[in-house]
């Protein structure tokens, strides 16, 4: 699961070092990178354009960038010329400060789409989840697989945004405010939304806003969503745990309880709240689908609404997970997010 330059090293020594130069892989790295080049600046600082600034569509739920902007530096370009770059976020809300790369589909530049918003996806990696977001390493193929499914129709053209996952490599923090530790709850859920919709076009409503994870941060993004039925709508598990297991949570059991999927879908499912939509991804050749089917069969009614795709020969690891993604996971997300409306004509 982890990725790092030794990969890499061993494209270069393998012989796949030309190929990697001549595709540009690594070309402009470090540079500033400027997503949404036509945006219109934000409503309190109107900018003329032949003597008229640009709006946002006739639908009330788009966002326009809110600012202020960020300084973006990219970290990899796609063959389609579309770039992944990084940046360092200071949560205004958690108080705490890691690096987000976020990536925008060729779509988002399109001048007819100048004024649309675009469906967000929040990637979290698995293991520790710092210092790096291993999503944001072109090599696993997310991007390009959702460039493809936008190809083939059966993807929407999302802005994928990756956040460092933990405050730390010591500790997993279970995407939570543990007392007395950094707020990684509110980071995930209050402070990169907020950085999200300061630099992108994006919808106000749920119906713009899913997570997809692995491994632990499978179980991050399903427990946000439970935990904010009001602002998430979906995610895409794969390989994920069910419950808290942060050796941080010990003498804070009200604490973990609150940060349960178990409590949180029940709670959902007694107060009838807004629906929710858990694709789970599991390898075949890997364990736990036994916890999803358990969960599933406990708390897959009413307005929780559950999934389980199985991978076939898949392991615990994102390529497979990609691969499943292609396979059935993105066209499922996509039906039940809201799509970018181009201008007519």
């Amino acid at each position: 699961m982890w990725i790092s330059a030794v990969v890499v090293l061993a494209l270069l020594a393998g012989g796949g070092g030309f190929a990697a130069w001549k595709l540009d892989w690594f070309s402009g790295n470090g540079e500033a990178v400027s997503f949404g080049k036509g945006n219109p600046p934000p409503a309190a600082e109107p900018k003329a354009s032949g003597g008229a600034s640009a709006k946002p569509s006739g639908d009330p739920d788009v966002l326009m960038p809110s600012g202020p902007k960020s300084d973006f530096k990219q970290t990899a370009k796609l063959e389609d010329g579309t770039i992944i770059a990084k940046t360092r976020l200071a949560g205004a809300k958690s108080g705490f400060e890691g690096d987000v790369w976020v990536w925008a589909p060729k779509e988002y530049d399109d001048p007819k789409y100048a004024k649309s918003a675009f469906p967000v996806l929040i990637a979290l990696p698995g293991g520790n989840g710092f210092p790096a977001n291993y999503w944001s390493d072109r090599s696993l193929g997310l991007q390009k697989a959702i460039s493809e499914g936008v190809q083939a129709g059966t993807s929407l053209p999302f802005i994928v945004i990756m956040p460092v996952l933990n405050p730390d490599n010591k500790f997993y923090y279970d995407g939570s405010d543990i007392p007395g530790q950094a707020k990684m709850g509110t980071w995930i859920a209050e402070d990169v939304p907020d950085f999200t919709r300061a630099n992108f076009r994006t919808y106000k409503s749920r119906d713009g806003w899913a997570f997809m994870g692995s491994s632990s941060g499978a179980f991050v993004g399903m427990k946000t969503v439970l935990q904010h039925p009001d602002k998430f709508k979906a995610v895409i598990a794969s390989g994920g745990e069910i419950v808290p297991d942060s050796p941080l949570w010990k003498g804070h059991q009200a604490e973990m309880d609150a940060n349960n999927p178990e409590k949180l879908a029940k709670k959902l499912i007694d107060s009838n709240g807004p629906e929710v939509y858990i694709n789970f991804q599991i390898g075949t050749k890997e364990s736990g689908k036994e916890r999803m089917t358990k969960f599933q069969q406990q708390y897959g009614k009413g307005p929780v609404k559950m999934t389980i795709r199985d991978i076939q020969n898949g392991e615990h690891n994102g390529w497979h997970y990609v691969r499943g993604m292609k396979e059935g996971s993105l066209e499922w997300v996509s039906k039940v997010l809201k799509a970018p409306k181009p201008e007519a004509g």
